[in-house]
């Protein structure tokens, strides 16, 4: 049995260790494909392996066309909508991720984003701070739950509203529960995002969400790009010159973004949830979660 370690941002050297390690005391091969920067390179070699190991690299149906003897799929990481969950079913691949693995890191990421923005991106000007300000986080999952915990450590009023967790679960947390999106959005100065992007979710924070934030509003994105209505947030930011907008996902208008919201935008020039030192030196052979059916 041959597993690929596929990984366009590499784990560090002792996560790959630790990897080989236990792949090869099962008796099995290990390979590396590592900052690779071509399709070409990731279909090649995909041909021979029975199961990869994956970060945010994608696997797509050209990609499982080509791996004729995969048989499984582990993304390290919480989000998979890297990969085609209908085409591995189709071919019969198991898909599985390891959620809460990079929680702490994407929750601590969320706030020293939130630090940055309130303290006008350290400009020299004077800026606010988060002690007492109302966050509302919306999903309520691992990272959500972190978020949480570091934000009540910075004395901030904490709610929550996720359409899947129920009320009891948040509130035993002493974080207050909240009934829609809309009441959240309504009520919270600073609003942190933790959904995925499924066919419900994608555009969904739109101009009619976000105009009912609260003056000085900020909304901080570790979600996925997919899930903002670039073109209404647009519209939302040059009609409010009070929002501000920190992301770790890169916008496809980011240069407009850049251009017309200087001060009151920034993002990141890459996903860096999980880019720390204790992550990508972490072995991803941890509990994963099964996702489709083999």
């Amino acid at each position: 049995m041959k597993v690929l370690i596929a990984t366009d941002k590499p784990f560090a050297k002792v996560a790959v260790d630790g990897i080989r390690k236990e792949v090869e005391a099962a008796g099995y091969e290990l390979a590396l494909l590592e900052k690779y920067t071509e399709k070409a390179q990731l279909l090649d070699a995909v041909k021979d392996a029975n199961a990869i190991i994956i970060r945010s690299d994608i696997i797509d149906a050209e990609v499982l066309d080509a791996a004729k003897e995969l048989k499984i799929v582990v993304r390290a990481g919480a989000g998979y909508d890297n990969v085609d969950l209908d085409a591995a079913t189709a071919h019969n691949v198991c898909v599985m991720n390891t959620p809460g693995q990079n929680s702490n890191a994407v929750a601590e990421l969320a706030l020293g984003m939130m630090v940055y923005a309130v303290r006008n991106f350290y400009n020299g000007t004077s800026g606010t701070e988060l002690m007492g300000k109302k966050l509302g986080i919306h999903a309520y999952g691992n990272v959500g739950r972190n978020v949480a915990r570091v934000a009540k450590g910075f004395g901030m009023e904490v709610y929550a509203y996720d359409a899947f967790c129920p009320k009891e679960v948040i509130e035993k947390d002493g974080v207050t529960a909240l009934d829609s999106a809309e009441e959240l959005y309504k009520a919270c100065q600073f609003i942190s995002l933790h959904i995925p992007a499924t066919a419900e979710t994608k555009n969904s924070i739109n101009y009619a969400l976000l105009k009912n934030m609260p003056k000085g509003a900020l909304l901080v994105n570790t979600a996925r790009k997919e899930v903002i209505d670039e073109a209404g947030l647009a519209l939302l930011m040059e009609e409010r010159a009070d929002f501000k907008y920190v992301t770790d996902i890169m916008p496809a208008a980011h240069a407009e973004f850049a251009e017309k919201f200087a001060g009151r935008y920034f993002s990141t020039p890459k996903k860096m949830g999980a880019q720390t030192a204790e992550l990508t030196s972490m072995p991803v052979l941890l509990l994963p979660s099964r996702l489709s059916a083999s």
